[in-house]
């Protein structure tokens, strides 16, 4: 048994998912993949040796289907390179979600996200989504960090982690989906419903692919 104010709170909420943007950013060292990562995502794309270093800061509405509601995010791409980074603290505070992004090729860029991982719990707000990416999946002949580094890292730090490739698209639109999905949930949860677990949905997700090595 549903009753009306259920209803009508969820209908609210369906209305409301349709009208506002919800944040989501990308940070990460310059060079790591964010532009193509979003490009890939947005457009299906990749579009080699085209993108120069981000400067300042860029967005991109995308609309995601998430259980027959369509979640609308508002996608900010970062630049990397200190000299920015006073503009992505400002961005901040008012994201929704975080995908943190390292170059699987480049132990730099992985040693670096605990520095980021710092900046965000100081600027974001405490319940703001956050994301672990090793991207340039498919470049393993140059692998410089293994996958069970960054699930140890994204264990230590309690927040979900996949490998994703922005030239071959595996794992971009799940890591998207999986953030919407979890922004839906939390929007919508009543307090006797179960918390959405993006850790298992993202395994279950993994599961029902089945195919590829770079997860």
């Amino acid at each position: 048994y549903i009753g009306s104010g259920m209803i009508e709170s969820k209908g609210a909420f369906l209305l409301n998912l349709l009208s506002v943007f919800l944040q989501t950013i990308l940070v990460g060292d310059s060079g790591v993949g964010k532009t193509s990562l979003l490009v890939q995502f947005d457009q299906g794309k990749f579009i080699p040796g085209s993108f120069s270093a981000t400067v300042g800061i860029g967005f991109t509405n995308k609309v995601v289907t998430v259980d027959d509601v369509k979640v609308k995010l508002q996608i900010w791409d970062t630049a990397g390179q200190e000299r920015f980074r006073s503009v992505t603290h400002a961005y901040y505070r008012d994201a929704h979600a975080l995908l943190l992004l390292y170059d699987i090729t480049s132990r730099t860029s992985f040693d670096n996200i605990r520095a980021w991982l710092t900046e965000i719990h100081e600027y974001a707000q405490s319940d703001v989504v956050i994301m672990l990416l090793g991207n340039k999946a498919d470049m393993s002949s140059d692998r410089a960090i293994r996958r069970d580094e960054g699930e140890r890292l994204a264990k230590e730090h309690s927040v979900p982690f996949m490998e994703t490739s922005a030239k071959t698209g595996v794992n971009v639109e799940l890591a998207f989906t999986a953030v919407a999905k979890d922004l839906k949930h939390r929007a919508a949860q009543h307090p006797n419903e179960p918390k959405f677990q993006i850790h298992e949905y993202i395994e279950s997700q993994k599961e029902k692919s089945g195919c590829c090595s770079y997860f």
